[in-house]
């Protein structure tokens, strides 16, 4: 099931910002360079959120 979640996007250490003249940056703030929304890092933390949709998800397979 963590397969599923583990991205960069899901992580705390994410961040998305608007570039100037269009576009967006994304950002690892841990790591300290552009990644892309889709990559995986061993040092992925999920965001709260994620952390309770993966609860969610593992008590309702139980």
């Amino acid at each position: 099931m963590i397969r599923r979640f583990h991205c960069c996007a899901t992580c705390r250490h994410f961040t998305a910002k608007k570039k100037d003249g269009g576009g967006m940056r994304y950002y690892c703030v841990r790591l300290g360079y552009e990644t892309k929304s889709t990559y995986q890092f061993s040092c992925w933390d999920p965001k709260d959120q994620v952390k309770e949709l993966m609860g969610k998800e593992s008590q309702s397979s139980s």
